[in-house]
């Protein structure tokens, strides 16, 4: 662990920086290719850290990792590393690539149960040190969510996993990345940003969950056995059942048109039918960013219902494949696995 001098008062926030990789923390090599860097000279490369009145220490994993390469077990290291430091910091910083960020934050949400210190995930579209970088800004920024406490109370603003990006913060269930080569990486069409950054920082209190305190339970296992099936026209029997007939298979997200609408074709009835007998659970999530799944309001809905098809409300994608790896880690019965997986965890389904 790299303690990071400063000069803050011995009763400032202490924070700690979890360093996983990503283009954050990226240099050039002579080949003009983007090679993860030493957390160390990441750190000298913003001397704006310095500066902070926080006590901040930075973590590295072993090795950086390319969030391409991020698996269900770097979220339980992630989410063990938390668990193992969480009584002797104040909030945690988690430097990640973006392309599967959203993926992580929400699995580190369903792994940390009666979470009540931030845990702000934030990264950058462009490498430290390379002109116009997103990286300073955002990490500055994040630490700072990280600290923030109630004026009057001197309780957390923030008592959940967040992603932080170009001067936004979203609940790390809700989050999704929709861009490639703007610094608008993130958004959340279901819900409202928590946190807008502007000259000041504006918390959306009435957004944020406020759950009674309780002792922090780090979960340790997810079911990997999960897919995820995208309807598309035209899709054939051979590329369902190719899906879920894997073997083992425990779970699959179903990525449906519309409001949660699914071909009503025999063969395709009959893959699902197949799939909920063999104990597969089936979890219905709209394509569309906004809106939710509402199974049954039309008859190319219906029939799913009647199948055993969860209906994901307005779930993300994202949350939905890693709430099926949680629940299913769980190793309950079939009437408690599928109250779960309907019910909003994390704050990560809008129930109606």
């Amino acid at each position: 662990m790299l303690l990071i001098p400063t000069d803050a008062d011995p009763a400032a926030p202490r924070l700690l920086i979890l360093y996983t990789g990503g283009t954050v923390g990226m240099a050039v090599n002579r080949q003009q290719q983007l090679v993860p860097m030493p957390f160390e000279k990441l750190a000298r490369r913003m001397p704006e850290l310095r500066r902070l009145p926080y006590r901040l220490e930075l973590l590295a994993l072993a090795e950086p990792i390319d969030s391409s390469n991020v698996t269900p077990q770097d979220w339980l290291l992630l989410a063990q590393l938390i668990g193992q430091h969480y009584a002797d910091f104040d909030g945690f910083v988690i430097l990640h690539g973006t392309d599967t960020m959203a993926y992580s934050a929400a699995a580190l949400s369903f792994l940390l149960e009666h979470l009540g210190k931030p845990v702000v995930f934030t990264g950058a579209q462009v490498p430290v040190g390379r002109p116009r970088s997103d990286a300073p800004r955002n990490l500055l920024t994040a630490l700072e969510i990280a600290a923030a406490r109630h004026a009057r109370a001197g309780t957390v603003r923030l008592p959940e996993v967040g992603v932080f990006f170009n001067d936004v913060l979203i609940r790390g269930t809700r989050a999704k990345k929709v861009e490639s080569q703007q610094f608008a990486a993130f958004k959340s069409e279901n819900y409202p940003p928590l946190v807008r950054a502007g000259i000041a920082l504006d918390f959306a209190d009435e957004s944020i969950r406020l759950l009674p305190a309780a002792h922090l339970n780090v979960h340790e296992l997810l079911e990997e056995k999960v897919a995820v099936l995208r309807l598309f026209p035209g899709i054939t029997p051979a590329v369902v059942g190719a899906v879920l007939g894997v073997a083992g298979l425990r779970g699959c997200v179903l990525e449906t048109y519309g409001s949660g609408n699914a071909p009503t074709a025999p063969w395709f009835v009959d893959c699902l039918r197949e799939a909920r007998a063999r104990g597969i659970h089936l979890l219905n999530v709209s394509q569309c960013e906004e809106g939710r799944v509402v199974q049954g309001r039309y008859e190319t809905s219906a029939h799913l219902r009647e199948l055993g098809v969860l209906g994901g409300d307005d779930i993300t994608s994202e949350a939905a494949i890693t709430k099926l790896m949680f629940v299913l880690g769980l190793g309950l019965g079939e009437d408690d696995t599928r109250r779960l997986l309907t019910q909003d965890l994390r704050g990560e389904i809008t129930l109606i």
